[in-house]
């Protein structure tokens, strides 16, 4: 009997992905640890690793394939000794174990099959609970007599594997086991969550056909981070209070100093960006105003110690928002160089989930398309987000009085009215501008 090798559920709202590149072929003897494929989910292209050796028996889903939901069997494994042709049933023959990780919600995992002498069936803890084991680890513990229900596993939601049972002694309980108590669930949803695929609401898709039926158009199918995006975004509208905060900034100052730097910097390969100075600003501001420093969490506020900055960054089809964590802890150099860095590989969909997810606020800076201004989005669970313009020449009003000319940026702060309340809102931009208009002190 051949194991299921399922799609892998890669981030918290991932339901389908594309199985971009399969890394092994029918017949390779595969360990655990080593990549067996690569798989796009909605924002990123990441790496499936095994988690127990065997043969790839066959293979279930070709590369390219997009839409393949998360559990879906996407190949076969067979243990040692055990030839291809006792895969030929394909799927079904292993319908028993997929039916049994998607009602414990247990993670798919690349896990080899029964030996040519059948694996021991999945043993029972005392109360009735079914304890996860691999196939094979199920066998080396029959081999050794070894009660599996004193074994606590380290893989994917507590499932024992052939590395858990080999270094233990029969009768021997190791370190961390404990009885099992029940089957491994799912942990509950953050509330506010959409479903990846969840759709915005509005006209039925037939209604919209039927409008536009004596018209000439192309169909354009969403992809998962158009779904995702599309999902976010209504859900952002439809439940977020928002509020909006202007404020222009006066940029000579600061361009000034940064052509100064970058004069500096010119040996070292570092050309600073009206950006970084932008990035840099508002993590300053967002612990001298620590109030601000916030998401919505449901039912509670959480206010965050470090400064954790999302910036918003296009790619072909959608967005990312890569986070710069400790930003505040950052000279503008390494603020730079790892916001290049991270918008690189964002573009190429090389972001790792924990890369894209978190922090407490968001830019997104339109300046270099020419917009001057424009209200943005808030992306939950942040508290806000600010919105910059390009830096446009105008007349103003000098300190003495007279009319001069200067370069002047239009920031406004989308704000999440059930985490920041307009005084609080107005101080934190406060404290972006007074860094912008006196850059000196970004240095200290």
């Amino acid at each position: 009997m051949a194991t299921e090798i399922l799609m892998p559920a890669l981030s918290p709202t991932m339901e389908e992905g594309t199985l971009a590149k399969w890394l092994v072929k029918e017949g390779d003897t595969v360990k655990s640890g080593q990549i067996l494929a690569e798989i796009e989910t909605d924002k990123a292209t990441m790496e499936f690793e095994a988690v127990d050796e065997g043969v790839i028996g066959r293979i279930l889903v070709a590369e390219g394939t997009a839409g393949v939901k998360v559990n879906t069997p996407i190949a076969l494994l067979l243990d040692e000794g055990e030839d291809a042709t006792s895969a030929a049933a394909g799927p079904a023959s292993a319908a028993p174990a997929k039916s049994e990780a998607r009602a414990s919600d247990e993670r798919p995992v690349a896990a080899p099959a029964a030996a040519a002498s059948p694996a021991p069936a999945a043993p029972v803890a005392a109360n009735g609970a079914r304890v996860f084991a691999s196939p094979l680890a199920r066998r080396i513990a029959k081999e050794k007599g070894i009660d599996l229900t004193t074994v606590r596993g380290s893989g994917p939601h507590g499932r024992i594997v052939r590395a858990d049972v080999e270094g233990v002694q029969p009768g021997a309980v190791t370190p961390a086991a404990a009885p099992v108590a029940e089957a491994p669930k799912a942990a509950p949803a953050p509330a506010a969550a959409p479903a990846a695929t969840a759709m915005p609401t509005g006209p039925a898709t037939e209604t919209v056909l039927k409008m536009y039926a004596d018209r000439v158009y192309e169909e354009v199918p969403l992809d998962g981070m158009r779904r995702t995006i599309a999902a976010r975004l209504t859900e952002a509208k439809q439940t977020i209070p928002h509020f909006y905060l202007r404020r222009e900034v006066r940029l000579d100052a600061l361009m000034a100093f940064r052509e100064q730097l970058n004069r500096q910097l010119e040996g070292r390969g570092v050309k600073l960006s009206v950006n970084d100075f932008i990035i840099k600003a508002c993590a300053m501001a967002l612990q001298a105003v620590p109030a601000a420093n916030a998401v919505w969490a449901g039912d509670r506020i959480l206010r965050l110690k470090p400064s954790d900055v999302a910036v918003a960054v296009a790619v072909d089809g959608g967005l990312f928002t890569p986070v710069l964590r400790d930003a505040e802890k950052k000279p503008l150099s390494a603020l730079s160089a790892e916001m290049k860095d991270l918008a690189s590989r964002a573009k190429t969909k090389k972001l790792a989930p924990h890369e894209y997810q978190g922090g407490s606020f968001a830019i997104s800076n339109l300046g270099m398309m020419g917009i001057e201004n424009f209200d943005a989005v808030i992306n939950p669970p942040h508290g806000s987000i600010l919105a910059v313009g390009a830096g446009v020449k105008k007349p103003v009003v000098m300190a003495d009085g007279t009319i001069g000319v200067a370069t002047v940026m239009s920031m406004t702060l989308s704000v999440d009215h059930r985490v920041i309340d307009g005084a609080l809102g107005a101080e934190f931009l406060k404290a972006v501008i007074e860094a912008l208009e006196n850059p000196m002190v970004m240095l200290a």
